[in-house]
Formats: C-alpha cells, sequence, structure tokens
C-alpha cells in the first residue's frame, strides 16, 4: 500500500475522479453537524454545529459532505450560516449534499423539491455536487423511469443548477444497479471498504475504471472501531457476533502495538489510492486538528499485516449474500488497483 497523505503532502488536494472539482483527502461528514442524536447518541448545539464549520472553512479540509435529510435539514442550515458568517464560501472549498425522499416519496417533483430545499439552506445558487441518497432502501426500478428521479437529477444539471452527480448508499447491489444507468460521476459507499468488511472492492474498481469520483465513508464502522463501548452495531444494523469480536481483536492488537484504531481505521482509508476522498464525520471544532495531527503518525507495517489478518470471513459481510464468490480483489494489494493513466 501507498503511505497516507497528510495536509502537508502534494497528494492532498487531488482530482474527484474525472469531474473537473478538487477534493482533499479527508471530506467533512455533514451528519454530526446537524446533531442527529439517534444515530450518534449525543446532540449538537446549533452553536457548536456552526462554529465547526467555520473552523472547517479555514482547515486543510476543503470539503463537507451532507444531505437534505440530515436531521431535518439542520446539517445543511447550519453549513449555510457558517458560509455566511465567514462571508461567502471559499473558491476552493467544495460542498456536495444529496437529495432525500419525503415520506416515500422519490419522484421526480420530489427531486426538484429537495434539491430547492438544499439551495435555500446552504444560500448556494448552484449546488457543485448532489448525490442521490440512500436508493436502496426504494423500488431500484422507479429511479429510471421516465419523469423519474435521475431524469429529473439529470434536467437539473443541463438547466445549471447542479454541477454534477453522485450516488451515494451502502448496499452494493443496488449501487451497481445505480451505476448501470450511467448518469452518475461519483460514488460513495460507506461501511462496506473498512478492517472489518471488504464488500465494496469491485464496486469501486467498477468506479474507478469508469473515471468515476470515489467517497469512503464510516470508516470507523459506526462505532465498532472508535471504542470498545460503542454500541454492538456495524454499518447501522446489529452487529453479527463474529464481527464484534473481531472488533475487539483489532482493539488488543492496536493497544499490544501502540496505535489509535480509529486514526489507523482512516489511514486505512487513505492509504487506498483508489479512494479520493475519506468522509469522516466531526461534531466538535477541536476535533479537526486532532484529525489532522494523527495524520503525521506513521504506523509500522506489523500491525497492518497483523489486522488484514483478522479480516472478518466474507461470508459474514454485509452484503455477502449478494457477493460473487471471491473475485480476488479484496486480497490484493492496493497499489495494484490504481486509476487508469
Amino acid at each position: 500500500m501507498s503511505a497516507a497523505v497528510t495536509p502537508s503532502s502534494p497528494e492532498w488536494i487531488r482530482p474527484f475522479g474525472r469531474t473537473g472539482l478538487s477534493v482533499s483527502a479527508i471530506t467533512a461528514g455533514g451528519g454530526p453537524i446537524g446533531g442527529m442524536p439517534k444515530l450518534f447518541g449525543y446532540d449538537v448545539p446549533d452553536h457548536q454545529g456552526i462554529d465547526l464549520v467555520r473552523k472547517l472553512l479555514h482547515s486543510p479540509i476543503r470539503a463537507v459532505d451532507t444531505s437534505n435529510g440530515y436531521s431535518g435539514g439542520k446539517s445543511e442550515r447550519r453549513i449555510g450560516v457558517g458560509i455566511r458568517e465567514e462571508g461567502g464560501l471559499p473558491a476552493d472549498f467544495l460542498v456536495a449534499t444529496k437529495v432525500d425522499a419525503c415520506d416515500g416519496d422519490y419522484s421526480g417533483r420530489r427531486i426538484r423539491d429537495s434539491v430547492k430545499e438544499s439551495q435555500d439552506r446552504l444560500g448556494l445558487d448552484i449546488l457543485p455536487l448532489v448525490q442521490l441518497h440512500d436508493p436502496e432502501f426504494h423500488p431500484v426500478e422507479q429511479f429510471g423511469l421516465p419523469g423519474g428521479a435521475v431524469e429529473a437529477l439529470v434536467a437539473l444539471r443541463d438547466e445549471g443548477t447542479i454541477g454534477h452527480l453522485g450516488v451515494a448508499g451502502g448496499h452494493t447491489p443496488t449501487l451497481h444497479r445505480m451505476l448501470d444507468l450511467g448518469v452518475f460521476e461519483v460514488l460513495l459507499t460507506h461501511s462496506r471498504l473498512t478492517f472489518l468488511d471488504r464488500g465494496a472492492d469491485e464496486l469501486i474498481d467498477r468506479a474507478t475504471e469508469a473515471g468515476m469520483g470515489v467517497a469512503n465513508a464510516a470508516v470507523l464502522g459506526g462505532g465498532l472501531l472508535a471504542n470498545r463501548n460503542a454500541k454492538p452495531l456495524y454499518g447501522f444494523r446489529p452487529a453479527r457476533p463474529e464481527i464484534l469480536a473481531a472488533a475487539a481483536q483489532l482493539h488488543d492488537l492496536a493497544d499490544e502495538l501502540g496505535v489509535s484504531l480509529p486514526d489507523a481505521a482512516v489511514q486505512l482509508s487513505l492509504r487506498d489510492p483508489r479512494i479520493d476522498t475519506t468522509v469522516v464525520g466531526f461534531s466538535k471544532p477541536e476535533r479537526i486538528g486532532k484529525l489532522l495531527s494523527s495524520l503525521e503518525q506513521d504506523i509500522r507495517e506489523e500491525f497492518w499485516s497483523r489486522a488484514a489478518e483478522l479480516m472478518p470471513d466474507r461470508g459474514l459481510w454485509l452484503d455477502a449474500e449478494t457477493l460473487r464468490p471471491d473475485p480476488g480483489s479484496a486480497h490484493r494489494p492496493a497499489a495494484s488497483r490504481r486509476r487508469p493513466g
């Protein structure tokens, strides 16, 4: 694997696939900015979320990933307030958001409403990157229908309201079907490229070969890799006993070798040359500096090799029932899967 990049390295800012956009190696996840106490177990006061945004705008992190539906719009609203209080959005800072269904409605009309709501909250007339969010929770066949969500997104891009289109979700078979539509320029996958699950490897290979931008999110597995006392969840669902056991072994290994496991989980993603940006959630302004400082910490090869041996069997991964027999990609060195020339 290649070495992890840091804010001081020339690879910190890189192309986001072939979109023409640039992105930093780390993108701030917008979920915690809005609070989301049911998911994260704690709330974030309004002033704290806005202060966090203001600090991000002055940090080496040059992107934030949010969504229309995060905390009923609070994430987008706080980002918009932070941008306004800092005098506007810096030219080199990317705000990516997502369209969300409302009461089960994911129609073309709902897409237009979702985009308009995001524009108003963020204070941006043009949204540089808009992603179709969590298609796996809706009938997949509806998205490609005439007058449907994808057609509406393409129309909004053609009208100039949206700069680029992406798709963001977890379930890899659904994301493969979305890529079949041939309109998306960015892929965001979560929970499927971590120390505990490599189910997105083939999907990411496909996106990379197509020149798409690739974002990797939820690299802490929803908390299991952050601390030993996390809720017994992985990928936002109850974790299998074998996954919990593997997480405990990873914590033991990290303790033995004096490694911070959550920092290593972020570096694992950064070391993969197929990943353009790794999405990391922040809820407190001071966490930004701590995360960036952790990237400077060298983790010896013994940790990486032993951690790889603790990877759960592919039959335990989130989408195991739909994965093909081992194609080999999950265990090839990441350097052999670099983006094409």
